[in-house]
């Protein structure tokens, strides 16, 4: 499969429209960074080894572990019962806000937009998803002066910020919650939900002892985390952050997911929340700005794995939009793999039927979100294996594979960049017979891109509807995969889609010289 670096300058030149030349909803989305914007994750322990790692041994004292070799894949550990979390979770690579301020220039060089960081707060184990203080950065990955300088050169960048914020519950060396188990009079007790009915003696998250649920029905809570002026959610925003993902948001509920959108949005209006969410997003998507769309994904992977047909495929994402709204499905994350996932490689070993997802990832409606890694490569299964440190190695040692993964992920984001439709535009699937097929659409008629997708192993002959009155018939386009061309023909596209690939169409100018029947539609 060629590149898109090498063939999109087939298609037709992007010609960038400002967004006061736009009616709406357009004009609101392309202001909007948080539409269809390119996410880049970062789990900040695995991804940049500091210079000066010996000067913070002490920070991994027992029961912690400091791992010497940074290239050596993390192992399935043991279970500590002393502190209910496996020693898998206790050993460091040593990363940290400094060292992933050194390694900006690689993100910002793939065109992400967006820089989100799995939990930075103070906590014991690597991931920090057992929080034992909101308003501390982890001793081994910095400090707050170095968030705020992290989020300065972002900025500079004109890149945001987003956060992890886990409210659900923190963990069980928190000084709270030692606190509340030890003394059956210690106002702390409240905060947590302590009772002998649960497995623990008290609620926590998937009854895994370090993670203690907090009671978000206990006024004072809700007034540390999002309520408060001077609340965890606030002050943060405050400092630096453009937005917050939230861990286990189905968790929350949907009235707390409202709430910590609203603090969000008074504190920085134009900020950003999306939520962890593993069911059908419909409600969700009203509760937060997005979520993390699991469910996209899964419809994903089902497709190009020979799952469902075409025609399946293009109701169930089609239903999903049409029941969460436009706007907020092109906020939300889509998403191949994070942190919680077998990464993609490990999911599609197959490179062309890896492509024909990721080409689906950047053409669908939501902002694709990019896990450390990918651009290069990086393969791993289950946790730990899905946290394996950045190999920069890769890109030192100019090894081949790595370097045909970084431009491939880079055309990706380039393609999406120079075609509005694809960020922001409207979705609607077309009708065919064998292929997946959709169009994205603006307000200007030369911007229209049709997307359509054949997992199977074998050429597929397929006609597609297109469903844009404004194009005229004997329209030339031009795929900006292939570099294949086709015409529309009365609004039907005749199309041959070799196997397990994706072909995107794109509107070509008509030759200077040559009759126009676009004179009186403008652009």
């Amino acid at each position: 499969m060629s590149t898109l670096l090498e063939t999109h300058a087939a298609g037709r030149p992007s010609v960038p429209v400002a967004p006061d030349e736009r009616t709406e909803p357009f004009a609101s989305r392309a202001r909007d960074w948080r539409t269809g914007a390119t996410v880049y994750q970062v789990f900040v322990d695995r991804f940049a080894r500091p210079h000066d790692l010996d000067a913070k041994r002490d920070r991994y004292a027992a029961p912690r572990t400091l791992v010497d070799d940074w290239g050596r894949a993390p192992k399935r550990g043991t279970r500590n019962p002393e502190i209910g979390c496996n020693t898998a979770e206790l050993e460091f690579w040593g990363g940290d806000l400094a060292s992933l301020r050194d390694r900006l220039d690689h993100i910002a060089s793939l065109g992400a937009e967006v820089l989100y960081l799995n939990p930075i707060f103070e906590a014991l184990t690597n991931h920090k998803y057992d929080a034992t203080d909101y308003f501390a950065i982890s001793p081994e990955f910095g400090t707050s002066a170095d968030l705020t300088a992290l989020a300065d050169d972002l900025h500079a960048r004109d890149m945001k910020l987003v956060l992890d914020g886990v409210f659900n519950h923190t963990g069980g060396t928190h000084p709270r919650f030692v606190e509340a188990m030890a003394n059956p009079e210690s106002p702390w007790r409240e905060h947590y939900v302590i009772d002998a009915a649960h497995p623990n003696g008290y609620r926590s998250w998937f009854n895994v002892p370090n993670l203690p649920e907090l009671n978000l029905e206990h006024p004072p809570v809700r007034e540390e985390l999002w309520e408060g002026a001077e609340s965890v959610v606030r002050r943060w925003l405050e400092r630096g952050a453009d937005g917050w993902r939230l861990d286990v948001a189905y968790d929350l509920g949907f009235e707390h997911l409202r709430a910590i959108s609203d603090a969000a949005h008074e504190t920085k209006p134009g900020s950003l929340v999306v939520g962890e969410i593993w069911s059908y997003p419909d409600r969700w998507m009203r509760a937060m700005d997005g979520v993390l769309n699991f469910h996209a994904q899964a419809i994903l992977y089902t497709y190009v794995k020979g799952g469902m047909s075409g025609q399946h495929a293009s109701a169930l994402l089609q239903t999903m939009v049409d029941d969460a709204g436009l706007d907020a499905v092109l906020r939300s994350w889509l998403i191949l793999d994070n942190h919680d996932t077998p990464r993609v490689g490990h999911v599609l070993p197959d490179q062309e039927v890896r492509r024909l997802a990721q080409v689906l990832q950047f053409t669908l409606p939501g902002a694709p979100l990019l896990y450390y890694g990918v651009e290069l490569g990086v393969h791993g299964g289950p946790d730990p294996g899905n946290r394996s440190t950045m190999p920069w190695h890769l890109l030192e040692d100019e090894d081949e594979a790595a370097l045909d993964e970084l431009t491939w992920m880079r055309s990706l984001v380039e393609l999406r960049s120079a075609h509005p439709a694809l960020r922001f535009g409207e979705f609607q699937t077309l009708h065919a017979e064998h292929v997946l097929a959709f169009q994205r659409t603006t307000d200007r008629r030369s911007e229209l891109m049709v997307v359509v997708a054949n997992p199977s192993g074998r050429t597929v002959h397929d006609v597609v509807q297109v469903r844009d009155p404004r194009q005229m018939s004997y329209t030339p386009m031009v795929c900006a995969i292939s570099g294949d061309e086709a015409r529309l023909e009365s609004g039907l596209m005749h199309l041959s889609v070799p196997p397990r690939s994706a072909r995107v169409f794109s509107a070509t100018e008509i030759e200077a010289g040559r009759y126009s029947p676009y004179k009186r539609q403008g652009a």
